[in-house]
């Protein structure tokens, strides 16, 4: 990992000054942790539509909505497909790791994910809020019938459920849909509970209920920090912030921490 300038050493340092008295944390990450596993970050899984209309002469956004799915599903499909297959071969990163690390360190880790990708289980971690579902996990439109994949191979156009042969779908949030009702609760829950610190990863926490986390540690006086080169709504809310990559704040903090124990 490069050397961090002294600006950013002094911040890691008062990071570590913070987890040193913390029994709690919430991660709350976006594709900015996914991106250095080579993803794209699609301006969210992006870079892949950065060029507007998709050639059906549809934003890709009304492409992956709940209402595209409902009247031209293969459509929907098609552009699914082309993300899982951006994220094929790819694997988690030290970002994702180091988070699993901490959350088995910690008496108390929760991580909230906008990704899609699985990398948080893939990498360890357990408690964990995939807000928007995972491409990996498909299930029938109709009747019980799920299954978790390793990648859309062999997946027709449009796939249709071995059971009822009603048509497949990702178990993720498109656009226009609601959030799942179990992973809100649970996000109530932990957040109802509190954290003595919250981190923003790698997230332009254009959402409200990713940027809350956030807001709710200012109200309560707790500290929050956010780690990404880009500002974003909640940088001049948090009490610590790196302009850095996630996995090289992460790792930096992370050592920091450790070499202190």
């Amino acid at each position: 990992m490069p050397p961090l300038s002294p600006p950013d050493s002094q911040t890691v340092d008062r990071i570590v000054d913070e987890l040193q008295n913390c029994r709690s944390i919430l991660f709350v990450t976006g594709a900015g942790l996914s991106a250095e596993s080579g993803l794209p970050t699609y301006r969210g899984v992006g870079g892949l539509y950065n060029s507007g209309e998709t050639t059906e002469g549809f934003a890709i956004e009304e492409m992956l909505s709940g209402e595209m799915f409902q009247s031209r599903p293969e459509w929907t499909w098609k552009y699914l497909r082309q993300i899982e297959e951006a994220c094929r071969g790819a694997m988690f990163n030290r970002g994702h790791a180091i988070l699993a690390e901490m959350e088995h360190h910690f008496p108390r880790v929760w991580t909230l994910t906008q990704n899609v990708d699985g990398f948080h289980r893939s990498a360890g971690s357990r408690n964990l809020i995939d807000i928007h579902g995972d491409l990996r996990e498909v299930r029938c439109t109709k009747c019980p019938h799920r299954v978790t994949v390793a990648d859309y191979t062999g997946f027709a156009d449009l796939p249709r459920c071995p059971q009822c042969a009603e048509i497949l779908r990702p178990d993720v949030v498109l656009f226009g849909e609601l959030l799942p009702d179990a992973r809100l609760r649970e996000l109530k829950n932990q957040l109802r509970e509190g954290f003595d610190i919250v981190f923003s990863i790698g997230t332009t926490s254009v959402f409200p209920y990713i940027s809350f986390p956030v807001e709710l540690a200012v109200q309560r006086e707790k500290p929050s920090v956010e780690i990404n080169p880009d500002t974003t709504r909640v940088s001049n809310l948090v009490t610590y912030r790196l302009a850095l990559s996630a996995a090289v704040a992460l790792d930096a903090i992370w050592t920091r921490y450790n070499e202190r124990r």
